[in-house]
């Protein structure tokens, strides 16, 4: 299999001249008491640094999806696109934040099947609008809504997949380095 291509731009810090890299950066560390390698790759658009930071406080706060919603969101469409530091990233936040049950946690990051409801038709429909591009059937659409899920949501998992859009495409250019609190988390995502 060939090597995905890296860009050849290296890691930003709070040090960098540009005063449009150092508010992405200084946003970034106020939010999370640091500066996470996947932020400091990506201020070197500081527009998309921005863009990914703005939309995923949003997400977080108004999404309507408890924050085990989320985490199974984000980590469905982090395995999907093969994205190894935001598998490790979101499954650091899913046990440690979150509150993913262990075993549901196991089971998204194994892609087995999820020994919760909700859960398991909240990956389901995750992985049909990745797969689909966001073109789910009338069937698929209504089997969601009968877990309980509103139109909302699946909008919001529209929300989702731009969001990881942004971080996941970025980590592959950039083959960012998994942060060490995030290392034990690694999922191959040649499995």
């Amino acid at each position: 299999m060939n090597q995905t291509a890296k860009l050849k731009l290296y890691p930003q810090t709070l040090g960098n001249p540009d005063p449009s890299v150092r508010r992405a950066l200084e946003k970034a560390k106020k939010a999370n008491g640091f500066i996470p390698n996947m932020y400091a790759n990506m201020a070197n658009s500081p527009g998309l640094l921005e863009s990914y930071l703005d939309a995923y406080a949003r997400f977080r706060q108004a999404s309507g999806f408890t924050p085990a919603e989320q985490e199974t969101v984000f980590l469905t469409i982090s395995l999907a696109n093969g994205c190894d530091y935001c598998t490790a990233a979101h499954s650091f936040i899913a046990e440690k934040m979150s509150q993913v049950p262990e075993p549901v946690l196991q089971a998204l990051r194994a892609r087995k099947p999820i020994p919760d409801d909700r859960l398991a038709a909240l990956t389901k429909f995750t992985q049909i609008m990745v797969d689909t591009r966001g073109r789910p059937t009338e069937s698929e659409l209504n089997a969601f809504r009968a877990t309980g899920f509103t139109d909302r949501h699946a909008l919001e998992i529209i929300h989702a997949l731009a969001i990881k859009t942004l971080s996941n495409y970025s980590n592959h250019l950039l083959h960012t380095e998994i942060d060490e609190m995030f290392l034990a988390y690694k999922v191959d995502s040649a499995a």
